[in-house]
C-alpha cells in the first residue's frame, strides 16, 4: 500500500519509525506492506514512487530540518502538488492543528479525496470545523476516511465505539481527554499545589506548550468531544456548541475537599444528544475516569452494555502512532486486504 505523509513533525516521524519497526509484523500479521512514497513539510518534499528510505528519510531531515534535504528533494510549497500528483492509496494528514479554519489540514484531505485518495489524520482541525463535509465527501468520493488519532492518542475511543459497541446506542461519553490538564490536577491532587506552581513545573518537564491556553481552558477537550459527538453520535456539533470551562480556577483547598469526600476532580468532556459540555467535574475516587498522570479514559454509557470504559496514554508520538497504523489496518482489512 503506497503512502503519502503530509507533516513530517513529531507525528509524521513517530509514524515513520512505527512503520520501520512493525514492517514484519504488518507482512506476517496482516499481509500489509506499506510503502511510503513521498513526504512532505513546510519547506519541500521527497518522492519516490520505489519507496523513500525511512531510516535515511529520518536521519537527513533530522539534520537538515526538512524532507527536501533527502536525495532528489525538492523545496517550496509542494504539498498538493504531491497530494494530486503522486500515485498512492492513502495519504496522511499530520499537520498542525488550527481549530479556527482547519486549515492547511482541511484543503490537503480535500483534495487528497477528490484525487480518490484514502485519508487518515491525526488534525484535529479540519473535524472540528467541517466534519460532516469531509464525512459526505469521503463517501460521495468512495474513499476510507479515519480519524483515529484526533481524539485520545494510543487510546482506540472511535474504534471501539464503531466496532464492538456496534450493537449498543451510546447515550453519553465522558472523558477524561488531555494529558497536560490531567497531569497538573494530579500533581495539585497529591501535593496541594497551586495551580500556577504546578503548570510552571509542567512547562518545564514539556508536559505542557508554552502557551498552554488550548490544554488548561479547556479548548482542546471541547475539540475532541465535538469530533467524539459527531462521529459516534450522528450529531453535527460545531467547537461553538460547546460549554466550556478549564482549570484555572480549580483551588488546592477544592481538591483537597474533594478528596476527603472520597472523590477527585477531573477536567471532563460530556457528550450527549443536545448537551456537549467540557469543565471540572467530582469523580468518584476508584472510578475508570479517575485516573492519574498525563493518561487519558473514556467512558461509554449504553443501552445493553450499560458502562464500559477504556484507559490509555493519550499523547506522544509513539503512542499516536499506535492509532495511525490502527487505522491503515482497518483500511486494508476493508478493501479486502
Amino acid at each position: 500500500m503506497r503512502l503519502v505523509l503530509v507533516g513530517f513533525g513529531n507525528l509524521g516521524r513517530g509514524l515513520s519509525r512505527a512503520l520501520i519497526q512493525k514492517a514484519s509484523f504488518l507482512r506476517r500479521s496482516h499481509g500489509l506492506i506499506p510503502r511510503v512514497v513521498a513526504a512532505v513539510d513546510e519547506f519541500g518534499a521527497a518522492v519516490d514512487e520505489k519507496g523513500l528510505n525511512l531510516t535515511r528519510l529520518l536521519k537527513v531531515a533530522g539534520k537538515a530540518g526538512t524532507v527536501a534535504a533527502y536525495k532528489g528533494g525538492k523545496r517550496g510549497k509542494l504539498a498538493l502538488r504531491v497530494i494530486e500528483g503522486v500515485e498512492a492509496d492513502v495519504v496522511y494528514e499530520l499537520t498542525p492543528t488550527n481549530i479556527k479554519t482547519g486549515e492547511p489540514g482541511l484543503t490537503h484531505i480535500k483534495r487528497a479525496m477528490w484525487a480518490r485518495k484514502h485519508v487518515i489524520t491525526s488534525n484535529k482541525g479540519p473535524l472540528v470545523v467541517a466534519f460532516g463535509e469531509l464525512d459526505s465527501l469521503a463517501r460521495r468520493c468512495g474513499v476510507e476516511f479515519r480519524y483515529s488519532a484526533s481524539v485520545g492518542g494510543a487510546v482506540p475511543v472511535v474504534g471501539l465505539a464503531k466496532e464492538l459497541l456496534a450493537g449498543n446506542e451510546i447515550r453519553e461519553i465522558r472523558g477524561v481527554l488531555n494529558g497536560t490538564t490531567n497531569y497538573i490536577l494530579t500533581r495539585m491532587s497529591r501535593e496541594d499545589a497551586p495551580f500556577e506552581v504546578v503548570l510552571r513545573e509542567a512547562q518545564e518537564l514539556g508536559v505542557a506548550e508554552k502557551d498552554p491556553t488550548l490544554d488548561i481552558e479547556g479548548i482542546d477537550t471541547a475539540c475532541k468531544i465535538t469530533i467524539l459527538a459527531n462521529s459516534l453520535l450522528g450529531m453535527n456539533a460545531r467547537l461553538k456548541d460547546v460549554k466550556v470551562a478549564g482549570i484555572k480556577r480549580v483551588r488546592p483547598e477544592a481538591i483537597r475537599l474533594a478528596r476527603e469526600a472520597g472523590q477527585t476532580i477531573k477536567l471532563i468532556g460530556i457528550a450527549k444528544r443536545g448537551s456537549l459540555e467540557v469543565g471540572p467535574k467530582l469523580v468518584p475516587l476508584g472510578h475508570p475516569l479517575a485516573v492519574g498522570g498525563t493518561l487519558n479514559a473514556v467512558t461509554f454509557e449504553l443501552d445493553l452494555a450499560r458502562e464500559i470504559s477504556i484507559t490509555g496514554f493519550g499523547a506522544g508520538p509513539k503512542e499516536t502512532s499506535s492509532s495511525l497504523l490502527g487505522d491503515l489496518i482497518d483500511i486494508h482489512r476493508t478493501l479486502g486486504g
